[in-house]
């Protein structure tokens, strides 16, 4: 029998596939539900709502670090541009020793 990933799926070579790491970051959202359906006696909505206030008060007084937050979670992150030292721009590598 072969073993199996959480998942359930294996790569031809037995490599696991899939994001390994994805059940930590559950566990961190798992948390924080936890930690906003105690802070709100279970009512996790408003306990967003509440938090999302903060977030505009914060916004309003010109808290720089608020207002990156509210523009990511509305107009998603900017993409970042790498540009290379090659001629037009491109990625150089070089291979560095013997």
């Amino acid at each position: 029998m072969r073993p199996v990933t959480s998942t359930g799926y294996r790569s031809f070579m037995g490599a696991p596939v899939g994001n390994q790491f994805a059940h930590k970051a559950r566990i961190w959202t798992d948390a924080i539900k936890r930690a906003l359906e105690h802070r709100s006696k279970g009512d996790q909505i408003k306990a967003l709502d509440d938090l999302a206030e903060k977030l505009l008060q914060q916004c309003d007084i010109g808290d720089m670090v608020a207002l990156k937050e509210l523009g990511d979670r509305l107009e998603g992150k900017p993409m970042q541009v790498i540009l290379g030292s090659g001629e037009n721009g491109e990625v150089v590598v070089k291979w560095l020793g013997s």
